[in-house]
Parts: C-alpha cells; structure tokens; sequence
C-alpha cells in the first residue's frame, strides 16, 4: 500500500497563506445581509470582551445612526478624534487614519467597510484604509452588507433596483481571519424596522417601498448565508490539508463525475450536471491519464468542452491506477459522492475488481452512483491497433541488432564459460531493450534470445531441437523478464514524460509572469505574447483589447484575428472558434481574458499544425497564460486610474488652494482700494490726508498687481516654459534696479548689500533675474520684524556665481525647506501676512530655466539665507578705467 501524504501544492499554498498572514493584523468582518441586523452592536459587544481581556481597543469611526442602544455600548470606548474635511461649504467629520496609526491602539474598530472617502484622502474607500491598518500589525474590527461585496453587487443591484456604487473586493473578504454572519429573519427586521429602530419615523415608509421589501431581504439573505457558507467550506478544505485530513468531511454536496475517453461518456457529464443541479451541488468532471493509455486526446477535448458548456470543471489527472488517482482527487477536493459509468469497461479482466467496487472498499463513506453508459465502439475503444501493439520497425530493428551483437559476444565467451551461464547476458539484453526501446521490441528480443540460444548453444547445436527439458524454465524466465521490465520501464517513460511536461509548463507559466509582471504597458504584454507565447505553443497570437465603449479594435499585429468573434468572445467571457462548438468554423481560437474584476481582453490563437492544442496539458498552459495576461492587463489598467486620480486629486488640490489664497488676497487690496477711493469721494479731506490715502491706494494697487503677475508669470512659465533673453549684465546692476523697485518699502528697514567689486558679469536675463530678487525681498518684508537687517552678497567661486539674500528675522518653519518652493505653499498657513504662496515656486522655475539652484536655510546665528547659484559661463572682461 502507497504512503498517503498530503499534497505538496496545497500545503504551499496553505504555508504562503500563512506567511502572508505573519506580521499583519487580522482583519474581522460583522457581515450582515441588509441594514440594522446589527452587525455594529455586535461588533462593540465583541470588542467589548476584548477590552475586558486588557486589550488596548479604540473606535477609529462608528456609525450609531442616533440608535440609542449601540450609543450606551460607546461608554468606556477610547474614541480616535475624528478628521474634519471641508466640503462643498461645510465640514464633514471622517475616519482619521494617521490618529489610529499613531494611537498605539491593538485593536481599532473601523464602521462601514464599503464607505467612499473625502476627495482628497491618502485612500479611495475606507476598506484601503483598513489594509494600511493591517499591513502596520493592528488588528480591525469592521461592519460590511452582502450586496457591497464586489461579486454580488450586480446581483445585488438587480435584485433592489439601484446600482450599487460602494463595493469591497472579494480579495478583502477571502483574507479575513474570521467572518461573523449576523442574522435577522426579514420579518423581525421589519418590526424592528416599524419600531424606529432602523431609520428615523420619516423615512420608514420611503424604506419599505423601496429596498426593505420582503422579496428583496430573502433574496439578499439567501445570498449571503450562501457566500458565508462557501468561505466556510474553503476553510475546511485549508484544516483538511494542514492537519494532513483523508477523510472527506461531506459539509457540502461536491460530485465528481468520472470519465473515460469517449465520446459516449457525454451522457455521463449530461446525467451527472443535472444530478448537480437538482442537489444544488458544484461539479466536476474528472479524467484520468494512464502512462500507456491510448484514448485519443480529440475525445479528451470533446469530454472538456461539453462539461464546460454545463458549467463544470474539467480536470484531467495523470495516474498509475485509476481508482487511486480518482480517490486521492475525491479526497483533495473534498467530494461527497462519484458518479460512474455502468458498463463504461467491459473488456476489463476477469480477476480485477471492478473500479466502483474497488473505490467502495478503499473509501465506505464515499457515496457511488451508477449510471448506464453504453460501452464506446471497439474501434474508438482502440483507435490504432497499430498504436495500440506500438509496432515500431526501427525498434525492432535495433532489437533484432542487440540480439545479433548479444549472440556474437556469447559465441566468443563459450569457449570460458558453460552455457547456462551465459542465459545472464541474454537477460541483460532483453531488460536494457525493454527499458529502452518499450514492450513490443522486449517481448521481440526475448524470443530472438530464446532462439538464439537454443540454436547455438542447446545441444544438438545448430538444431531447435531440445535434448533437456529443464531449458524450458530458462526460456520461459527470460519472456517473463522482458515482460515485467518492459511494462516498469513503459510506466517509467510515462512519469519522466508527466513529469517533463509538468516541468515546461511550470517554467513556461513562470517565464510569462515575470516577463508580464515587468509590464507597465498594453503595447508591452502585446510583445510579450508575440515574443513568449507564440513560440511556446508555435502558433500565431494576436491580443485584442476594448476601446473605452467596449469595442475590441484591430491589432496592429493579428491579420489572421476575425473582429466579429473576437467581440462574441469578449461580451459573452466565452471561449470560441477553432476547436470549438461556438463558431467553430473560425480559423483561430478565441480566449476571454478574464480577471477578477471583468473580462480585459481577447487573446486569439491560430495554430500552425492542426493538433498543436489538441493536448490537455497545452490547453491548460494556454488557460494559465491567459490568466496572467488578463491580470496583468488589470493592474495597468487600475495603474492608470491611480494614476489619474492622483493627478485629479492634485489638481483638485491645486484649484482648491489656489481659489481659498487667491480669494482673500483678492478680495483684501480691493476692499482697501474701495474704501479708501470712497473716503476720497464723501469726505472734503486736507491735501496732505489725501495724498496719503492716494498713497494707499497705490500702494494696495501695487501688491494686487504683483500677485496677480506671480499668477500669469507662474502660468505662462508651466505650460509654454521659460523663455530667456539672456544678455551679459553686472550683478549690481540688477541688485540696485531691484532695490528701486523696492524702494518705498525698505525706506524704514536696514539692507547692507555686499557685493565685490570685481564680481564678474553675468549672462541673465535681466528682468527675470530681478523678479526673483524683488520677490526674495518682498518674502524678507514680510516675514521679519521691521527692526530685522536683510543682507544681499554675491561671490564667485569655480564656476559659478552665488548670490544670497539674508536676514536675522525669526527664521524658517519647523519642517522641509523645500517644501517652500512649491507652489501654494507658505511658511505660516494661518498668517494674516497676504500672499499665496508663489513667490517661491517662481523664483525657482526662473532659476532652473538658468540652469542653477535655489535654496532656503537657517542663517547664522538666527534668520533665514537664500542662496542662488548659477553657473558663470565665460564673461567677457571689464575694463577698468584709468585713474584721473
């Protein structure tokens, strides 16, 4: 009897799960099939036994939907304040990730996993913000309603009426270490619902007439128990292989119809599906391999299509013995009960048990239903009778060879040895020609031995006649010999072969995942199928992908490729085309791309030999690689929408600031300039108030009309780039045109200037170098107490010229200074000092269209420093002139 060990694939799998598990927190969800089960009252009661066992337990956000029992159960709670978001002209309270990542808390309770986030937050939905939570090792407790699971929610919609817009992926719900289902029949829920215990007394009627309908709160209950009941019978299945289970747990009705290869076996799926059906049970249809089997691979691609069209799986399993591969699956895949065919073997032999009985005695509990099949042809039971003897002239030739050569070799070493001695070498033959050259050649050489021996070595020589009739019992061991090792060494070359096979399409799947998971492009994995896949089932490939109307549109590379089934192929996530029963007439195949989300895409693939996919393996390899193409195809294309919310988001950010700043600095010299112009016009003023308030008036007018140039220069710079007339200038020049500009302002405060006289020139463009001196100033005025002093210096070291504006005022913000030069930026959020935050970014977009740097950093011993390098080129010298 075999040692019965566990499946090394599962026992991966279940060890990955495991790894995948370690360091992160465990996620448990309070499903419920509809709104006020009270999935949230349960889920502070459950972490209200945590609290009692000394967890550190915090509520990040709770829904109490003013419900006045699930309020009491918040007392003794540490509550995470909230994040106050402004929206659409008010504030909305919302979850407040950073608080729950920082709160040292173990377990944080998370309401409403489904729930859509605030424009603008680090995650889309707050389930992302629960993942964040995870990966940081803290455990979460959360709510979810069956029809915001992303598998049901189309069902779900149908079902109420009204899209489901806020789902969860299935990946969340699978990776969760505990689902607790809270029930509530729908006529207990509608009490509680008539009762105010749901929704508030105004909205009851508008809830009963619109998604608490009973219809809607069986059928959504139904789902939900049967989702909660298909993650406990994968649970089972995951114990089972960890504690290295045989035994199959019925917990669920699971059939496996088992068939032969023949076409009559169509009945057997067709009886053993609707068995299916009528139990509400998952199907499988299961086909075994046998090394020296010779069913035709047509009849095994028939069996996998027609279980494919009722909705089963069809897996086709290599094995040795039939009934002990059959039980090894029935008891990976936990089935409750075989479907056999009756009569399906007829030839077999005489003193073998036949396959129902023999699974009943290795496995009682394993339910058996027979159903008559009749028997397959002979023809089609032995399509090639030729195939079936494997006659191969030139194995026995080679055989016919090895016996000449054995023959010559003996005839040498009779003259040493006795005759029965050498019946050894004769053996020798007939065992290296049987593992080598199979069955036919074996039994062929063992009788050319016998022959041969007893022509020249069995007195009378020369002779077949047999003086002793002992040598009757050499012969007879030597048929033996070459029949057994013919038959070990047949299945050995059947298991190198499976094995062979297994190892090219594990190396086949691997290279096309790496090669896919490099991919940051459709353009990319199109070369990868034509560089990759092509070869590897040597045929031609063209991957069809939609437009954003779900329109496949012709590829580039792919004449052979017919659109019309391609978009058959697409729509109804259906293989079709060659090989076939769905317009089969197709000169190439036609494979739905399907990922976890929706269908990506159309792979189609036409063979260049008629029977290049006609093989199960190759079938399943070009499933694997189709798989990896439509997840590949899914990341890119969740890429880009990342992508583009990040710049939406930004933008969003950018309009939002640039509207809040340029609201007030706005809207703050033009209320100065009109109430000033307004005191001029009402009131008979003395000249020299006049000429004061005039003074004002410019004076506002000047800083509205240096914000709003920040704003076209900084607009005009991003879109169309700086353009520069660069010229050489003397630095003082520029200093001093821009302390004039400047001059009213820093009539009261003390600027030094320091600057060498032998400074050479330097190639600018004059006014844009000034802009950025004028706003260095300008944020130097603004930011320093009217005592402070403000320096300009410039030096020339190697190459460039380093130009600084300083001060001893307060100095930079707590923070990176960089951050500074971005635009709607500012040192102090909450100043009352005008300003938007572009004076900054300006400087530096001017710089850099130089080719120099800017930056900010604490002057010593107290204030800031902003240094300018740019690079000095080679000026032309300066004349100095003669002393007088």
């Amino acid at each position: 009897m075999k040692e019965k060990r566990p499946d090394p694939d599962q026992l991966l799998k279940a060890v990955s799960k495991e790894l995948k598990q370690e360091g992160r927190g465990r996620l448990k969800i309070f499903l419920g099939a509809y709104a006020g089960v009270g999935k949230t009252y349960a889920m502070l009661q459950a972490a209200r036994q945590q609290l009692e066992k000394g967890l550190k337990v915090a509520i990040g956000i709770i829904e109490t939907h003013d419900r006045e029992e699930t309020e009491r159960l918040l007392e003794g709670f540490r509550q995470l304040p909230l994040r106050s978001i402004p929206f659409q002209g008010r504030v909305i309270q919302d979850f407040d990730l950073d608080a729950a990542l920082s709160s040292g808390a173990n377990l944080v309770l998370v309401d409403e996993l489904p729930h859509a986030n605030p424009v603008g937050s680090r995650h889309a939905k707050r389930w992302g913000d629960v993942e964040e939570l995870l990966a940081a090792g803290i455990d979460v407790y959360t709510t979810l309603n069956i029809q915001h699971l992303e598998s049901v929610a189309d069902i779900a919609s149908g079902i109420i009426g009204t899209p489901v817009r806020e789902t969860v992926p299935d990946s969340v719900f699978d990776d969760a270490v505990e689902v607790v289902l809270v029930d509530l029949p729908p006529d207990d829920l509608l009490a509680r619902l008539d009762a105010g215990k749901v929704y508030v007394p105004v909205a009851i009627e508008h809830a009963r007439q619109n998604f608490f309908r009973k219809g809607n709160l069986i059928s959504l209950r139904e789902i939900a128990l049967r989702r909660v009941a298909d993650r406990v019978d994968a649970d089972v299945m995951s114990y089972r292989v960890s504690n290295c289970i045989e035994t199959v747990w019925p917990t669920r009705e699971r059939l496996m119809v088992c068939v032969s290869a023949a076409k009559t076996q169509e009945r057997l799926i067709a009886e053993g599906t609707r068995l299916a059906q009528r139990l509400q049970a998952e199907c499988l249809v299961v086909h075994v391999q046998e090394p020296n089997d010779s069913d035709d691979a047509e009849c095994v691609r028939y069996l996998a299509l027609q279980a494919e069209e009722r909705k089963a799986e069809f897996i086709n399993i290599p094995g040795d013995d039939v009934a002990e591969a059959l039980l090894e699956c029935a008891r990976t895949r936990n089935v409750t009960r075989l479907v056999l065919g009756h009569g399906t073997h007829p030839w077999n032999h005489p003193w073998r048990r036949k396959l129902s009985e023999r699974i009943a005695r290795a496995n009682p509990e394993l339910g058996i239903v027979l159903v008559g099949v009749k028997p397959p042809p002979r023809k089609e039971r032995h399509p090639s009778r030729a195939a079936w003897l494997d006659l191969h002239w030139g194995s026995l030739a080679l055989a016919t060879g090895g016996c000449a050569l054995t023959t010559l070799i003996a005839l040498w070493l009779v003259h040493y040895f006795d005759p029965p001695n050498l019946v050894a070498l004769f053996v020798l033959n007939v065992v290296v020609i049987s593992l080598r050259l199979g069955r036919v050649a074996a039994i062929w050489s063992a009788l050319l031995s016998v022959a041969s021996f007893d022509f020249f070595f069995i007195p009378p020589l020369l002779s077949f006649a047999m003086s002793d009739t002992q040598y009757l019992f050499s012969f007879a061991l030597i048929l033996v010999v070459a029949w057994v090792t013919s038959a070990v060494g047949s299945r050995l070359r059947a298991d190198a072969r499976i094995a062979r096979a297994g190892e090219r399409r594990e190396a086949a799947v691997a290279r096309v995942a790496r090669d896919l998971s490099g991919a940051h492009n459709s353009e990319q994995i199109v070369a990868i199928c034509r560089e990759t896949i092509a070869p590897l089932f040597e045929a031609k490939v063209a991957l069809i992908l939609p437009d954003s109307t779900d329109r496949l549109f012709p590829p580039k590379e792919g004449e052979f490729a017919d659109l019309s089934v391609a978009q058959w192929t697409y729509d109804h996530a259906q293989r079709a085309g060659l090989g076939t029963s769905i317009l089969s007439a197709a000169k190439a195949l036609y494979l739905p791309l399907k990922a976890p989300i929706r269908c990506r895409g159309v792979l189609a693939i036409q063979p260049q030999h008629q029977t290049s996919l006609d093989r199960s393996d190759d079938n399943r390899l070009l499933e694997a690689c189709c798989s990896s193409i439509a997840l590949a195809l899914e990341r890119i294309h969740f890429a880009g929408i990342a992508q583009e919310t990040l710049v939406r988001m930004e933008g969003e950010r950018m309009r939002n600031s640039l509207l809040s700043a340029v609201s007030h600095d706005l809207r703050t010299p033009l209320t100065a300039i009109r109430g000033l112009a307004e005191t001029l016009e009402v009131t008979d003023l003395p000249q020299n108030e006049r000429t004061e308030v005039a003074s004002a008036i410019r004076h506002q007018a000047e800083d509205l009309q240096q914000l709003v140039t920040n704003l076209l220069d900084l607009a005009r710079m991003q879109s169309a780039g700086v353009r520069l007339n660069k010229q050489w200038h003397p630095l003082d020049e520029i200093v001093g045109s821009a302390l004039s500009r400047l001059g009213p302002a820093l009539a009261k405060r003390e600027v030094r200037t320091e600057l060498p006289i032998d400074l050479p020139l330097l190639e600018v463009d004059a006014s844009l170098f000034e802009r950025v001196l004028i706003n260095l100033l300008d944020n130097a005025l603004k930011y320093t107490p009217p005592e402070a002093k403000i320096v300009i210096g410039a030096k020339a070291v190697g190459p460039s010229m380093y130009c600084f504006v300083e001060d001893n005022g307060p100095g930079l913000p707590a923070g990176d200074p960089e951050q500074l030069f971005k635009p709607f930026v500012r040192g102090k959020k909450e100043s009352a000092i005008s300003g938007v935050g572009l004076g900054l970014a300006l400087c530096r977009s001017i710089i850099g269209a130089h080719r120099g740097t800017i930056r900010a950093e604490p002057a010593q011993p107290a204030g800031t420093r902003f240094e300018i390098r740019v690079p000095l080129g080679s000026p032309p010298g300066i004349e100095k002139e003669d002393a007088a």
